[in-house]
């Protein structure tokens, strides 16, 4: 018996029509079932199942009275639907929030997937740029936010290596959202300055060299600094 891998899974419901909600008529959404058993203590029986996830649908509506009245707990009911027999059932959710975590959003899997891909080729680029000493295109790639964080955090890596003093503005001025990439630019700092001897003066931020006295830029005594 062939066992398929839930990659092979996803590629399979993904090319069939979503079903509609039994209850209101809104097309369910694909969500990927979480990392804990179902009521029954049992497993999904699916990596992906459908879900409807409409506040408005009457099964949700008058899921919190029945519940409330029944249960004494304030929960309500989703409607969710087997991918492979389309066989509609309900689950218990303690909040309009939910379940939505597990949301399969395709067109956020698709720029993941291109994303992956541009990493891919991007980490060749970086190879070649490497091996022709073009410290401009690495710095490029660092310094441009639409590259993936994986591609720009190699990036960081390599501009300390390869990278000049005139670097150092475009890596000092840019802001970096990702705390792992800054970390690495602040590395790659340093080991620049450490290449041409060089520090940053503590008054005014100008380049100077390392054994320097007296900054040639605003005057100030750096000695020890």
């Amino acid at each position: 018996m062939a066992f398929e891998t839930k990659q092979q899974v996803f590629e399979k419901i993904v090319a069939q029509d979503k079903p509609a909600c039994p209850h209101c008529g809104r097309i369910m959404n694909l969500w990927e079932v979480p990392p804990v058993p179902c009521d029954d203590g049992l497993g999904w029986g699916s990596p992906y199942l459908y879900m409807c996830f409409n506040d408005e649908c009457p099964l949700y509506v008058e899921g919190w009275k029945n519940i409330e009245e029944n249960y004494g707990r304030t929960a309500s009911y989703r409607c969710m639907c087997y991918p492979d027999s389309l066989k509609f059932e309900c689950i218990s959710v303690f909040g309009p929030f939910g379940g939505t975590g597990q949301i399969v959003d395709e067109e956020a899997l698709a720029l993941q997937e291109q994303m992956e891909r541009r990493a891919e080729e991007g980490k060749r680029e970086l190879e070649g740029f490497q091996s022709s000493g073009d410290a401009e295109k690495v710095l490029q790639i660092l310094l441009d936010a639409t590259e993936p964080p994986r591609l720009r955090n190699q990036a960081a890596e390599l501009i300390g290596d390869m990278g000049d003093l005139a670097a150092l503005d475009s890596l000092r001025n840019t802001p970096f959202d990702n705390d792992i990439i800054q970390k690495k630019v602040e590395a790659s700092i340093r080991r620049i300055h450490d290449r041409f001897f060089t520090r940053e003066c503590p008054f005014c931020a100008e380049i100077i060299k390392h054994r320097a006295k007296i900054c040639k830029h605003c005057g100030k005594e750096v000695a020890g600094l």
